[in-house]
């Protein structure tokens, strides 16, 4: 009898074990977001509602979105500036052969009203940032990709998988950085520009909500208005001279800031709501630009003058995958601590990782550096990612 009944608790114990396996696998969501005119729409946020779980479209409107069976009776939502937002059930999507998801253009009429001065607008953003964002401490998982470019040509790529602890935009920086996964592929650079600190520190340093913005700088005008999930947006773009600028997309309620464009890296920042209506950041893109002398021994080789130079730039791309709100959720490792260029860093690469890892769509980005990286020696990024790491 006593036998019978521990074979009775094991097989409960088994089929729940098997049951919610069966809930957590993987269900792979991929699709591009359009417009009427069936125009790609980038950096679009599709998360699923009342979760965290969510990610951004990339330049040309696709994206990619690993969810659970037990995820399949909720629904997305679909918002991106400029349009209306649209929820759609998720087991809907999966059902429909097309993946195109449309959404509709929303029309504004700020343009015809003028509610308060436009200084004023950038006064209340910057003093409700804190208030409209996620700022008590959460964990961002980031994949973050650099590449580095010689006269236009991509020569080296990096690519770091990343957990972050962060306060949000009342801090200037990230609090804790764990390194988890990365790869690299082989190094063809002339040039080999070093950079003393990861470069998603950066990321943050960098951004005009974060390190702060002296107002009185800038002459700041109003240069249209949108929306974005059911708010009218107004767009205020300050200028410090004739390159200078910072442009904010500001809520004309909440007065949340919904993204940022800056001449400062040319670098933009997009942000989309969490379940509880918080702001964080979704998706960066940057790049650096210089001119360096090119070394000698390739000099006399190209038999080119004394005091050749060569463009070189970093172009950067991250897209936070996941965030966690729940303190007792928030699970660190090791928080790195290299004093070194990220390409240099010594980090696990785990091929099985990135085979199962729900990367974005290529984006035109990531297209043009893996090609680039194959033509050198016909050497496919694949097999650079196995050889060099």
């Amino acid at each position: 009898m006593k036998l019978f009944k521990n074979w009775t608790l094991f097989i409960v114990f088994f089929i729940g074990v098997v049951s919610i396996n069966a809930q957590q696998e993987k269900i792979i969501l991929e699709g591009v977001i359009i417009d009427e005119n069936n125009m790609t729409i980038p950096y679009a946020s599709i998360t699923i509602i009342n979760k965290n779980n969510g990610t951004s479209s990339t330049e040309e409107g696709g994206f990619s979105l690993s969810v659970s069976k037990e995820n399949l009776k909720d629904s997305l939502l679909i918002s991106s500036i400029g349009f209306e937002s649209l929820k759609l059930k998720i087991q809907d999507f999966i059902n429909n052969k097309n993946k195109n998801i449309i959404i509709k253009e929303h029309v504004t009429s700020l343009s015809t009203v003028e509610i308060i001065k436009n200084i004023d607008y950038v006064k209340r953003a910057i003093k409700n940032v804190r208030q409209n964002s996620v700022s008590s401490r959460h964990q961002l998982k980031i994949l973050y990709r650099r590449a580095s470019e010689e006269e236009g040509k991509s020569r080296f790529f990096v690519e770091h998988y990343l957990n972050v602890i962060d306060y949000g935009p009342g801090t200037s920086g990230f609090n804790n950085i764990e390194i988890v996964e990365g790869r690299k592929s082989a190094d063809y650079r002339f040039i080999k520009k070093k950079f003393p600190i990861h470069n998603i520190k950066v990321m943050a340093t960098r951004n005009p909500i974060r390190n702060g913005i002296n107002l009185k700088q800038y002459k700041w005008t109003k240069k249209g208005d949108t929306s974005y999930d059911g708010e009218d947006v107004v767009i205020m773009e300050g200028r410090k001279g004739k390159w200078n600028f910072i442009r904010l997309y500001i809520g004309v309620d909440t007065y949340g800031i919904y993204k940022i464009e800056t001449s400062d890296l040319d670098a933009v920042y997009v942000y989309k709501k969490n379940k509880d209506g918080k702001l964080y950041l979704s998706y960066h893109n940057r790049v650096w630009e210089s001119e360096e002398l090119l070394p000698e021994f390739q000099r006399k080789l190209a038999k080119k003058p004394e005091g050749t130079k060569v463009k070189v730039a970093y172009r950067h791309e991250a897209f936070v995958m996941n965030i966690e709100t729940d303190r007792k959720k928030i699970k660190f490792g090791k928080h790195y601590n290299q004093v070194m260029d990220m390409g240099d860093m010594k980090v696990p690469y785990n091929a099985e990782f990135w085979k199962n890892f729900n990367v974005p769509p290529d984006t035109e980005f990531f297209r043009k550096i893996k090609s680039e990286l194959e033509s050198h020696y016909g050497v496919p990024l694949k097999k650079q990612y196995e050889l060099v790491n």
